[in-house]
């Protein structure tokens, strides 16, 4: 089977890869890896099964190189989780969606059998009126103001119509929770590693959580599996503010919404920070992931609770101390 993985440079990306490579080794698999990236150089070794390839997901060279390698199935991993501080929403647009559509048109046009794609329970939106627990057939609404949460919901909206017009591309969609491993690090992380935590008030923040390495046993199980459809990814259980704080023996700081918001519209504009007043619900409506049909429809049980998996990260991070002898999360 050729597979063609985008984004493969990345967090994610190079695990999935790696684990692919030691598939084919141990397990007999016979799988022909071409690792994609815009990254001109990869941390992969010159293996047999494995080809990298310098790839702009918005170039025509993605239909060269799905005829080329004749790919059966496609894991679109390419997406903007952190923009640094240059970026623009124009460009994270063109990456995310406009990728995303050049992607799937290749996919179309090259009789790709079946794509795997990460979306985010972001795509699900932040709303006050959002349902305890989200499941699948709950609406995205993803907000227009955030734009990683809004580019999910338009990539998800236009993958529903690929199903409609290109039934025979078969789909599997999984809609991750927040990611927790040994080396991950972004800005929900960072909120972690303050030493106060910053609550809403009349909120309690609840988070999902799920180990990097259960998305990626979901990958290959969506890679190798005959499973189509639409899967949240998360741990069983959920972790409010107050719960990481206590495991993290740190104080938790609720403080009212329109002061938040008010801070943050000064610092954005004095370009003192990245994040600007939607933040606030990004903390104050986070959307709980219901794994129901994960572990029962997809046949994947998470190896870690939402707990676990924190308990886990926590104890990874303390075991990297720095020359000063300090606790970095603790």
């Amino acid at each position: 089977m050729n597979i063609l993985i985008t984004g493969a440079a990345g967090y994610l990306g190079t695990q999935l890869v790696k684990r692919l490579i030691e598939e084919n080794k141990t397990a007999g698999q016979k799988w022909n890896i071409i690792a994609t990236d815009i990254r001109p150089e990869s941390t992969f070794k010159e293996e047999d099964g494995i080809r990298y390839i310098q790839m702009d997901v918005r170039s025509t060279l993605v239909q060269e190189v799905m005829k080329e390698n004749q790919i059966h199935t496609v894991v679109h991993l390419a997406t903007i989780v952190t923009p640094g501080k240059k970026s623009n929403r124009e460009f994270e647009y063109s990456v995310d969606v406009k990728g995303t559509e050049n992607i799937l048109k290749a996919c179309a046009e090259n009789q790709v059998k079946r794509v795997v794609i990460t979306s985010s329970g972001a795509a699900y939106g932040y709303h006050a009126d959002n349902p305890v627990w989200i499941k699948e057939d709950d609406a995205i609404r993803g907000n227009e103001e955030f734009s990683y949460s809004h580019h999910k919901r338009l990539v998800e909206e236009l993958m529903a119509e690929y199903r409609e017009k290109h039934p025979q591309l078969e789909q599997i969609i999984f809609r991750i929770g927040t990611i927790l491993g040994d080396t991950v690090n972004n800005q929900i992380t960072n909120l972690f590693e303050k030493r106060v935590l910053l609550g809403v008030k009349g909120s309690n923040s609840p988070f999902v959580f799920i180990w990097d390495q259960d998305v990626v046993g979901c990958l290959i199980k969506g890679i190798r599996g005959k499973e189509t459809g639409i899967f949240n990814v998360a741990g069983d259980g959920a972790l409010t503010i107050d719960d990481i704080g206590e495991i993290l023996g740190k104080p938790v700081i609720r403080i009212p919404a329109w002061l938040i918001k008010s801070v943050l519209f000064i610092l954005k504009r004095l370009s003192l920070t990245q994040y600007g007043e939607e933040q606030v619900n990004f903390l104050r409506y986070r959307p709980v992931l219901d794994n129901h049909n994960l572990k029962n429809e997809f046949h994947y049980t998470p190896k870690k609770t939402s707990r676990e998996v924190f308990l886990y990260y926590v104890g990874k991070k303390n075991s990297m101390v720095n020359r000063s002898g300090k606790s970095v999360v603790v």
